[in-house]
């Protein structure tokens, strides 16, 4: 079944003239990054997202939501890309795939080698300070937080965070330049995302009703399984090792 299902999937890429994809924190979890909304072990069932990633939460407990980023980071570094990254890196390499929008924050998309990136929620290792908005290096906040308990900015002493987006917060240019992206797609692989979070789960049915076929790849179901034009319930690595071998994208 799963196999059929990828063979009219690797058709669809090959005859797109613009395919694109979404992807969310299921595409990470073989890399050892925990999802948000796994039903074993969501990073939300091991902590209170309002204390640790929202925005009310950092200026109300800065301490509290420093100590869990101290660990966050830990987790991300140590990640490397895994099959699904790499697939859809060589995918945009072999031009069968013209851009990613994607929901993570941890980076591994640029170290799989994809170029066309819109990072709607933005990258870990960038820190940025909240008063004056001058750009860091995430480790170096968390180095002024081991030092100091809290992490200032030198310019104008705001307080800096990751340069990610928190519960309560706008979303950043590439949300708006991801959406033009969608526009012009006639192909949208959505690939480990639970499709919950707004305004990112919208950028589905704009694909559908501008005329694109949406694909959902993903371990559980999702909100938009019933207007996709095909839905692959599957391991990621395992379907997109497959697709792989079916678009010789492993030479």
């Amino acid at each position: 079944m799963i196999d059929a299902q990828l063979k009219q999937l690797a058709g669809w890429i090959e005859e797109a003239r613009y395919a694109i994809a979404l992807t969310g924190a299921g595409v990470s979890t073989e890399s050892g990054i925990p999802d948000f909304r796994g039903a074993d072990c969501g990073l939300w069932k091991m902590v209170d997202p309002f204390k640790v990633a929202s925005i009310d939460g950092f200026f109300s407990d800065t301490h509290g939501f420093y100590d869990f980023w101290l660990w966050r980071f830990a987790k991300l570094s140590s990640a490397a890309p895994n099959i699904t990254h790499l697939s859809l890196a060589r995918l945009e390499s072999r031009g069968l795939l013209k851009a990613i929008i994607t929901q993570n924050i941890d980076n591994l998309h640029h170290l799989a080698g994809t170029t066309r990136l819109y990072e709607v929620h933005g990258n870990y290792t960038r820190g940025v300070c909240i008063d004056c908005h001058n750009k860091i290096d995430t480790a170096k906040i968390l180095a002024k937080v081991s030092r100091e308990k809290l992490a200032r900015c030198d310019d104008c002493g705001g307080l800096l965070k990751p340069d990610v987006v928190l519960f309560g917060e706008m979303l950043p240019p590439a949300f708006m330049d991801g959406l033009k992206e969608v526009l012009r797609a006639d192909l949208l692989l959505v690939l480990g995302s639970s499709l919950e979070v707004y305004p990112v789960a919208d950028l589905v049915p704009q694909a559908k009703q501008n005329g694109a076929r949406v694909v959902v790849l993903n371990r559980e179901e999702t909100p938009f399984d019933g207007s996709a034009n095909l839905v692959i319930s599957c391991e990621l690595g395992a379907a997109m090792g497959r697709l792989s071998e079916l678009l010789d994208l492993t030479h």
